[in-house]
């Protein structure tokens, strides 16, 4: 079933993209086109900031993927806010888009602790990944916010080496029990000390097999997470 928050997908196309482009893979090749082509402005930007915050991280979605999505750097509480996503018909996952905002914050400021940011580098992308502010494209956005809470740290995570489908069960994993360290376990053997420059990430980074054309996933099956909606109110 395809993702179709709107309503609007047989006259306006997947998430209303700039084309009205319908078919996955059409969809999924010019997100991952667009992805390789600002990635490495992405990351100078974060790079050049003092320190990260919400606005950095919409700031970042925006630069990835305004070429293919009109709304890019608008979060779910401006363009979706009275309905939740969830993934495999659980809808306690991911925050409620007007909780979203809460709770990328919460990871940027663990993920600006430098200590904090070392020993648990899965607890902070969790997070992150908890908040999930957009409608698509979260884990790409999330994965290059993380490399730079990573550079500040004096660290890197080889993302280029890390097996989507794996991740995404350490992900899910962390997402049903936050702070049990199930996902900083699963990154350790990637961790590595060393802050690497914008250029060199983006370089790897665009090597990791999750984001490759050939293992692109079909539209309505967004980086981490298999986004379906909900009506519903605020969280607690």
């Amino acid at each position: 079933m395809t993702f179709d928050p709107f309503g609007d997908f047989d006259t306006k196309g997947y998430l209303r993209n700039r084309f009205a482009d319908k078919l996955p893979e059409v969809v999924k090749l010019k997100e991952h086109d667009t992805f390789r082509r600002h990635l490495g402005d992405a990351l100078a930007a974060l790079a050049a900031r003092p320190s990260l915050n919400y606005r950095d991280v919409l700031d970042t979605h925006r630069r990835l993927f305004t070429d293919y999505y009109p709304s890019a750097g608008q979060d779910r509480a401006v363009i979706l806010p009275d309905q939740a996503v969830g993934k495999a018909g659980r809808y306690d996952l991911f925050a409620h888009p007007l909780d979203c905002q809460r709770a990328v914050e919460h990871g940027l400021i663990l993920g600006q602790q430098i200590a904090t940011m070392r020993q648990k580098p899965g607890e902070v992308i969790g997070l992150l990944a908890f908040g999930h502010p957009f409608l698509e494209g979260n884990g790409r956005v999330l994965m290059v916010v993380h490399s730079d809470l990573s550079r500040r740290a004096g660290m890197h995570i080889e993302w280029e080496k890390v097996e989507k489908e794996p991740y995404i069960a350490a992900l899910t994993m962390e997402l049903e029990g936050p702070g049990a360290g199930r996902l900083d376990t699963f990154l350790a053997p990637f961790v590595r000390d060393g802050a690497k420059q914008p250029a060199q990430t983006a370089t790897l980074m665009a090597r990791n097999p999750g984001l490759g054309r050939s293992s692109a996933s079909k539209p309505g099956t967004s980086d981490d997470s298999s986004p379906t909606p909900r009506q519903s109110g605020p969280s607690p």
